[in-house]
Parts: C-alpha cells; structure tokens; sequence
C-alpha cells in the first residue's frame, strides 16, 4: 500500500517514527507530519497563512502547520500519485471519547476518507510507552485487518487506543463505542494582567471522566487493559433529516 503517516505530535516523535519503521519493511510509506506539536489542533487548518513545507530526508516532510494541514499537502501537493490510507500516529496519549472532537490526531485522520481504504487513528494511553516496538506491530496487524474489510467501512475513521502494555501483557482487542465525559474541570487561572484593563490568563485542566453507558466504551476498555478499536462517523450526513426540518417549518 502507499500510506500517508501523520500525527499531532511532530515528524521526529518517538511513536511515529516507530510505526513508521516497521510499517515501511511492506509498503510505501510517506511521513508528512508537523514540524512541531500539535496537540489538540482537531482539524483546524491554515486557512489565512503559508504553509511551509520542509523536505527531512526522502519521504519524510515536515509541516509547520496543522495535523490537517499535513494531511491535505501530503493527499493533494507533496506527491504525484494518491495515497491508498491515511494513518495518524501513534499518538503519545489516548484519544478516547468526545476528546476525539479536539484531537489533531483524529483530525489528520479525517482527511482520508475518501481514499481506497478508511483513514486509521491509533493512540497509546500514555506519554512514554513501555513497548511501543510490541504496540507498533500490533498496529500493523490491526491495519491488515481493518484494509480487508475496507467496504464495511467506507468514509468511517477508525480509531484505536491501546492501553500502556507491553507484549506479555496483551489481553486482546475489543469493539467499543465512545463514552462521554463528565463535566471537565475548571480553567486554571493562571494570573492577572497589568494592564489597565481587566484581563486574566487561563490555561486548561482536566477533562471529565468518562461515564458509563450502556455499551462497552473505549475508556472502559483500555482501562481494562484492552485495546478499543472505535468507528467514527464523519459522514456529516444532514440529508436524513430534511423531511424534519420540513415538518417545522410547515408548523
């Protein structure tokens, strides 16, 4: 397969670098990743600004943008033939629940859903694996996996997090649905300004817990010490409810 690897994290990050390394033994691989973190970007892009693009060594590129900038330079400007996939990471932190809706992970990710085969955003839930060489080829099999049923997933993104296990603590994988999160905790506010005009700094805090639901969740698995494999539903697909909306406006 030709494959697009990006990430929030950054080109040089240790995760990506790992996959990137295995994933290249099979198939032709192309990082095009930001030059710097990007955390919590969701799909923002640059919309009013140049992009600049850095060439690190062959088939490895450097973005001074977005997660989603990276995707769509590497999809549509940085090569001249299509990719089959987008991968995003691994991320450096698990991207489970509504965090998905801020994580420039999941928002690289995004950009690939019309390729051959659904976009893939895989996370590791902690900053400094155990065995990312282990979680790295397990990646891989789970993307083999996922490449041979690709129809059943079409314009979906898939999105795995692992637990922080290493080879012998495996325990297998799990269908998950994502969970919702309590109310996050308050802005830490960080201190007032001089200025004549009243004015604070904040900086965020921690998310809410995840609740339980009815299904199995993605935070109830990796808690667990499962690996949640999750579909995401970007198809923004509003035409279901136009009869709907018809029946308000006729009121």
């Amino acid at each position: 397969m030709k494959i697009l690897l990006t990430n929030d994290d950054g080109y040089d990050a240790l995760n990506i670098k790992s996959l990137y390394s295995q994933l290249k033994k099979e198939h032709d691989v192309w990082i095009v990743a930001p030059k710097n973190n990007c955390s919590g970007m969701s799909a923002a892009i640059s919309y009013l600004n140049e992009i600049e693009v850095t060439k690190i060594e062959d088939k490895i590129y450097a973005v001074d943008g977005t997660p989603a900038d990276c995707s769509y330079l590497g999809l549509l400007s940085i090569v001249d033939f299509e990719f089959d996939i987008v991968i995003s990471g691994i991320n450096h932190g698990a991207n489970i629940g509504n965090d998905v809706l801020y994580s420039g992970t999941v928002g690289a990710a995004v950009g690939g859903r019309n390729l051959k085969y659904p976009p893939i955003a895989i996370s590791v839930a902690t900053y400094d694996a155990k065995d990312i060489e282990f979680i790295s080829n397990k990646s891989i099999e789970l993307i083999n996996m996922i490449v041979k049923s690709e129809e059943i997933f079409m314009g979906k993104i898939i999105n795995i997090n692992f637990p922080d296990i290493t080879k012998n603590e495996f325990k297998g994988c799990l269908a998950t649905g994502l969970s919702k999160r309590d109310v996050p905790a308050e802005p830490i506010k960080i201190d007032e300004s001089s200025s004549p005009k009243e004015s604070y700094k904040y900086r965020y805090n921690l998310s809410g817990e995840p609740l339980s639901d009815s299904f199995l969740t993605d935070a109830e698995a990796v808690k667990d010490g499962y690996v949640s494999i999750s579909v995401l539903d970007y198809s923004l697909g509003s035409s279901s409810y136009i009869d709907d909306i018809k029946k308000i406006l006729d009121d």
